[in-house]
């Protein structure tokens, strides 16, 4: 007997783990995924009508990329050439093209998988383009991070992109009946610990799998509860990675529920951060982004109460100090809303762009010297305490630009006061306007 025939015969007698037993056969078992594989979804027509194009199959951990993969290249009788890019290198690509090649030229086509295809560098992927478009390998690459932002451009337009999904509750359930009935018997647990044990897998089904695995492997005793199961098996950390996707997905939603005013979800969101392990102190920079972005001038309180949380968590550190960043939070989302002060600089900004080098006008300029005196710095310049009001009405634009309005205070929060003023501001003005109109 050879040496390689040695091997699978010792390969065959290894126990398996239960996720790779339960690994499905074909396409109608795969669970949770019937938005891109029942009959008149996207890989269903596909497999129906006997085409597979290349893919993208983006999606979080456990939800069966690989296993689709493998089961696509089944149903299209293409040879399954499966890669990491974590592990590969510039010479496992150029062997596997090789080898696709060499099965083109004997009419067998290729299907790789590379599992976490984003880690492959801009130049790695470029490498693939020629072998895709002469049609040597159908691509299917499988990742848990944006396509836009992880995968270039040139090798994303000849992919389709196919989004799974988390595993819902029903599918988690399947799962676990499929587990108990490949171990001939029901989990020792409780109706609530079952609901718990799906919530811990968090929507991983190779997860879910090894807790099961756990459980089936504990001496026999009676069904156990929340605190038994907790004790038994490892609850799954939360997905989150700081410096990608779901980092940004998770601060987008926190600006956004604060934006909307929606305190119980703003915490939920808060808590999320946190609980991944999100540094507090980039949450403080945010807050305090969305107190001068979203609330501004409606509650003045927001800016100082935003850097207060700020400054108390630097002083105690966690996980006291993040207290003040909640207690922050729920102020901002509570607060009234208002962007008038963020659109009025935008729009500032991009008149003063427009404009270009216009001085100032010469009334409101000061002439420290003979020249500029004569030359009319500071003529006619009003001193607006002075006035009856303590405020002139004097044009501070450059001569020959007509006035601007930027800043358009709602009337809610203390804006509503700002407003007051502007107008009535705005009726000094228009009367020296009038008077000047029937002086002429």
């Amino acid at each position: 007997m050879n040496r390689s025939n040695q091997g699978g015969l010792f390969e065959a007698q290894a126990p398996r783990p239960l996720a790779d037993r339960l690994r499905p056969g074909t396409l109608d078992e795969v669970v949770g995924q019937d938005h891109i594989l029942s009959v008149d979804a996207p890989l269903g027509r596909m497999v129906a009508q006997g085409r597979l194009a290349s893919l993208v199959l983006w999606g979080p951990p456990g939800c069966g990329k690989t296993t689709i993969a493998r089961l696509l290249a089944a149903v299209s009788s293409l040879e399954f050439a499966p890669l990491s890019a974590v592990f590969s290198g510039v010479a496992d690509l150029r062997k596997i093209f090789e080898e696709a090649r060499q099965r083109r030229q004997a009419g067998r086509g290729t299907l790789l998988f590379v599992d976490e295809i984003h880690r492959f560098n801009r130049a790695q992927q470029d490498s693939f383009l020629p072998y895709v478009e002469d049609g040597s390998v159908t691509l299917i690459g499988a990742t848990t991070e944006n396509p836009s932002f992880e995968i270039n451009a040139a090798l994303l337009s000849r992919c389709q992109v196919m989004v799974l999904q988390r595993l819902d509750d029903a599918a988690l359930e399947l799962l676990l009946s499929r587990a108990e009935t490949e171990a001939g018997r029901d989990l020792p647990l409780e109706a609530d610990a079952r609901a718990a044990l799906k919530a811990m897998a968090d929507g991983d089904g190779r997860f879910l799998l090894n807790l099961v695995e756990e459980l089936l492997a504990a001496p026999p005793g009676p069904p156990m509860d929340n605190a038994a199961l907790a004790q038994a098996v490892q609850r799954r950390a939360p997905l989150y990675d700081k410096s990608q996707d779901g980092h940004y997905n998770l601060i987008s939603a926190l600006h956004k529920s604060i934006r909307g005013s929606d305190a119980d979800a703003a915490l939920y969101w808060l808590a999320r951060m946190l609980a991944g392990g999100e540094d507090p102190r980039y949450v403080a920079r945010r807050v305090t982004r969305m107190a001068v972005e979203d609330i501004g001038l409606a509650d003045p309180q927001a800016l100082p109460q935003a850097l207060a949380a700020w400054d108390t968590y630097e002083r105690l550190g966690s996980p006291e100090g993040e207290l003040a960043i909640a207690q922050c939070v729920l102020y901002m989302a509570t607060a009234p809303k208002s962007n008038a002060a963020y659109k009025a600089f935008g729009a500032a900004m991009h008149s003063a762009r427009e404009t270009g080098s216009l001085m100032p006008p010469k009334h409101i300029l000061n002439a420290p010297t003979g020249l500029m005196k004569d030359l009319g710095y500071g003529a006619g310049y009003k001193y607006d305490h002075d006035t009856k009001e303590t405020f002139s009405g004097q044009d501070y634009f450059p001569d020959g630009m007509p006035r601007q309005s930027f800043y358009d205070p709602p009337d809610r929060g203390f804006e509503r006061e700002i407003r007051r003023r502007l107008d009535y501001w705005q009726k000094i003005r228009d009367r020296q306007v009038e008077g000047r109109s029937d002086g002429q």
